[in-house]
């Protein structure tokens, strides 16, 4: 077991940021991942999926590509803090 020191030399306030920016990232690609691996119609994991070939099941791909968090974000406007951004830029 490390001492107190030892993980008072190592993880520092200064880079808990860091760790927390890495971790996020590292937790996107492995949902990707997953995802894909899971879901994804031109993913085949199995043996006789994979003799199959190349399938034209455009339904399938379809739904896949447009998931239900494109579809939320499809009219919205591409902006980050709207409220903000319309106060700096309509006029009086």
């Amino acid at each position: 077991m490390a001492s107190p020191s030892t993980f008072s030399r190592w993880v520092r306030p200064e880079v808990i940021p860091l760790f927390a920016a890495v971790g996020v990232a590292v937790g996107i690609c492995g949902f990707q991942l997953v995802r894909n691996i899971c879901i994804n119609p031109e993913v085949r994991v199995n043996k006789e999926n994979r003799a199959a070939g190349v399938l034209e099941n455009f339904a399938e791909g379809e739904k896949y590509a447009q998931h239900s968090l494109r579809k939320y974000v499809r009219n919205k406007s591409p902006e980050i803090m709207p409220a903000i951004n319309g106060f700096f830029t309509d006029p009086k």
